[in-house]
């Protein structure tokens, strides 16, 4: 098993795009990239447009020759409903459009699968809540929804893990650092070798509260107490704050007694980090 990170917060734009290859099967989760709208009250600076394109490109390469494509939920840093044809004859594993969705969500799915439906050859189209999936060798399990964060707010994303027999890996989607028992249940209950997990979202203080993040910090203590986990990549909303390190050092601590590897999302690839998001004010201030 391959696996690759293609496009994280860390690489200077919100994504969670992943490429998983085992011998001749590949599979990419969540081909999309997007900007956070606002930060600091102010818009994406031209480099990070610049970065989002780049990334795109890069996204939209891996996607063509994929076999699989998994989409864990419908906000747009993890799908692009507006190029569909990137998916055109691919096996689509997606999340079910009408149940455990919020408004928002239900409507983009729509728009979404009409886009999908009217290709020349469409996707082969299954909605993967609660299920599993086997492919020779490979099974790939899907968890049921659970919350996009902290509560129902944002709506509902699914954790997948993909095993092929000898190597288990599992990619959490947005559940900001898993706060609740649900979404690291399924994360301990697979056994992973490699976790790629969207962290506690720390720039947020008056939204993901301390109450939030000492969860966090307790659940995925568990996590690496309780499984084999060899590394745990920790990105995606975490990757949006700066000083994330020091604000799950108590996480550093932990994996280090249990000789768990911590990294962002770029050290896993071996590139340079790179938080423009959350360096915007910066980026303003030196390239006008």
């Amino acid at each position: 098993m391959k696996i690759k990170p293609i496009a994280f917060d860390s690489f200077g734009a919100r994504s969670m795009c992943t490429v998983v290859e085992i011998k001749d099967l590949k599979i990419i989760i969540d081909p999309s990239v997007a900007l956070g709208p606002k930060r600091y009250g102010l818009p994406p600076h031209e480099i990070e447009i610049k970065r989002k394109e780049e990334l795109w490109q890069r996204i939209k390469r891996e996607t063509l020759d994929a076999d699989i494509v998994v989409i864990t939920h419908y906000h747009y840093d993890h799908h692009n409903p507006n190029e569909p044809e990137i998916l055109a004859g691919k096996i689509l594993l997606t999340k079910h459009p009408k149940s455990a969705i919020n408004k928002s969500q239900m409507g983009r799915s729509a728009y979404f699968l009409q886009k999908l439906k009217e290709l020349r050859n469409p996707p082969k189209i299954e909605f993967a809540d609660s299920r599993k999936f086997q492919f020779e060798n490979v099974q790939i399990t899907f968890s049921k929804p659970v919350f996009h964060g902290t509560d129902s707010r944002l709506g509902y994303v699914l954790e997948v893990c993909i095993d092929d027999g000898r190597k288990s890996f599992v990619y959490t989607s947005d559940v900001e650092g898993a706060t609740h028992e649900e979404q690291i249940a399924f994360i301990i209950e697979s056994e992973p070798d490699v976790v790629f997990m969207d962290g506690p979202m720390t720039y947020q203080p008056r939204v993901f509260k301390t109450r939030h993040l000492e969860m966090s910090i307790k659940n995925v203590s568990r996590l690496i107490e309780k499984t084999n986990v060899g590394e745990l990549i920790l990105d995606h909303h975490l990757t949006r704050d700066l000083k994330w390190r020091d604000k799950i050092d108590q996480i550093f601590k932990k994996a280090r007694e249990h000789g768990v590897k911590i990294k962002s999302a770029a050290e896993f690839g071996k590139i340079r980090e790179d938080l423009l998001e959350a360096r915007r004010k910066e980026l303003y201030s030196k390239h006008q």
